[in-house]
Formats: structure tokens, C-alpha cells, sequence
């Protein structure tokens, strides 16, 4: 096993319907919360405010994975975010952040 391929299956993306807005936990190794990312439209643009965990750099995936989804499917969006291995390694961290992209893929995939 390669170190990309140790945290592929341990990556967890799950949804809770909140009325007509959505709500996405994504979450791996030690799960925790470390961000929280919520996307609305507002005059017709996507923003987006973002509480975060100090210490933690979660807000720097959540915002963007909120942004995207909010915008793909016209609703607000809240992403709580909570991933974190011992001793990972740069190119570790991108392998996450790749995982977490293809979870989101996979995601709106099925909203279609």
C-alpha cells in the first residue's frame, strides 16, 4: 500500500437534508470537528462564512468544497470538517485533499 492509497478508505462524506438546505460531514483518521463552512446565495453570488477550530487548516478545504456545492445545487450548504492522521507528511496531506475532491465528485454525481 502506497501512503496515497492508506487514507482512501477511511475518508467519510455524509449528507442530512435540513429542510431544503444541506448539511455535509466529512470526516477521517481521528474524527473531530476542525471547520465548519456554510455557503449561501445572496444577490445571486455564492458567499461564504467559516468558523474554524484553532490549530486546526480544515477551513481551508471546507470553504471550498461549500462554495462548490452550494453554487452546483442552488441551496445553502454547511461543511463540517474533521480529518486528522499522526505525523502526515505533505504529500499525505494532498492525497487527503485529493480524496475529499472525489467524495465531493461522487456526491453531486449522484444529485443529478
Amino acid at each position: 500500500m502506497t501512503s496515497r492509497e492508506k487514507y482512501w478508505d477511511d475518508i467519510e462524506l455524509s449528507e442530512v437534508a435540513v429542510g431544503r438546505d444541506v448539511l455535509l460531514v466529512i470526516t477521517g483518521g481521528a474524527r473531530h470537528i476542525g471547520a465548519a463552512s456554510t455557503a449561501f446565495i445572496q444577490d445571486g453570488k455564492v458567499e461564504v462564512q467559516t468558523s474554524a477550530v484553532p490549530r486546526h487548516k480544515e477551513h481551508l478545504v471546507t470553504e471550498k468544497v461549500a462554495l462548490r456545492v452550494a453554487a452546483a445545487l442552488g441551496k445553502t450548504v454547511t461543511v463540517v470538517m474533521g480529518i486528522h492522521y499522526d505525523d502526515i507528511s505533505k504529500e499525505d496531506i494532498f492525497a487527503v485533499v485529493n480524496q475529499v475532491d472525489i467524495k465531493v465528485e461522487q456526491y453531486l454525481a449522484q444529485q443529478k
